[in-house]
């Protein structure tokens, strides 16, 4: 029997990141498709507590790789101790979520094995005796079936195109002791941007703001509080230097899928676009009535967002 392997991920303060739960259930959808059981890696100077709680999700395998060298997370020490893995419990597919980490982790390993690669995977097909990636191309306008013909295939998923994993059954946690290879790299310290709003990725509200806000984030950030929201931003804020780069929402930022998501002063470039249009219900503010957001709103108003928001905040508090 064939063997998936998802390498999940913990997070800074040792939690897991809830992205990696998506990354098991696509693993899972996978397995029952190839016939594969389903083995779940993670790395860290102690993961045993995580490992434990993995467990839970019914994966046949929890592979618990705990070492000093792995406190902080660098590109090498992980691919190599992911290829060797792999390698070592004869893994056919290798993958993770399409986070930053999976992005820069994944197509190491997959050079490390010679496993030809597929990226923001959004489902999987069966195709005869082979199985095909579903993903997106050209911000999300083409949406390609992807057959991988190496003996190992690598891939990551997009989080936000799988539910997150349920609790059921309990797997066999292994625990060992992965080698530390040399790295031309080295920690030196991580800055952690601290906010009492939830991360973009994981929130059920964001409310993201574009250039039609003039760099005043204010009322974007007033009603993502009412709203206990995260704030995302389009390219063109993020790139003219009026909110952090961790803020962008689009095909160079994040991929986000909340169940509200509130564009205000963004006119709806392709880019902006493919990173959000997953989201449940979409609500687009902008001045101009042609702007292409409102292609993809569920409810749209033609207004300043300088008085639309602070109505909009006035309604939701009173409606409290």
């Amino acid at each position: 029997m064939g063997i998936v392997l998802i390498v999940a991920e913990q997070q800074i303060n040792g939690s897991l990141r809830k992205a990696s739960l998506n990354a098991i259930a696509a693993g899972k959808q996978l397995a029952q498709k190839a016939g594969a059981e389903l083995h779940v890696a993670v790395f860290g100077k102690d993961v045993a507590s995580v490992a434990g709680q993995l467990a839970e999700y019914g994966p046949k395998v929890v592979h618990a790789g705990s070492s000093p060298g792995f406190e902080h997370y660098l590109a090498e020490t992980f691919a190599a101790a992911a290829a060797d893995l792999a390698k070592s419990i004869g893994a056919d597919f290798v993958g993770a979520a399409s986070t930053a980490m999976g992005k820069d982790l994944i197509p190491r390993v997959a050079a490390k094995l010679r496993a030809a690669m597929a990226s923001d995977v959004m489902r999987f097909d069966e195709g005869g005796a082979d199985i095909s990636f579903v993903r997106p191309m050209w911000a999300g306008n083409v949406i390609a079936d992807v057959r991988l013909s190496t003996p190992i295939k690598a891939f990551t998923v997009r989080a936000t195109e799988f539910p997150a994993a349920e609790k059921g059954g309990k797997g066999e946690v292994k625990s060992f002791s992965p080698s530390v290879p040399p790295s031309a790299t080295r920690f030196i310290e991580f800055k952690e941007l601290k906010s009492a709003r939830p991360e973009l990725t994981e929130a059920r509200v964001v409310v993201a703001g574009g250039r039609g806000t003039k760099g005043d984030f204010k009322e974007i950030e007033a009603l993502a509080d009412e709203l206990g929201g995260a704030v995302g931003a389009s390219r063109a804020v993020c790139d003219a230097g009026w909110v952090p780069n961790d803020l962008q929402v689009g095909q160079t930022g994040k991929v986000v899928a909340p169940q509200l998501y509130i564009a205000a002063g963004i006119s709806g470039a392709i880019q902006h676009l493919a990173g959000m249009k997953g989201s449940k219900t979409i609500v687009a503010i902008n001045k101009d009535p042609e702007a292409p957001i409102f292609q993809v709103a569920d409810y749209g108003i033609v207004g300043d967002l300088f008085k639309v928001l602070p109505e909009l905040r006035q309604a939701i508090k009173a409606s409290k």
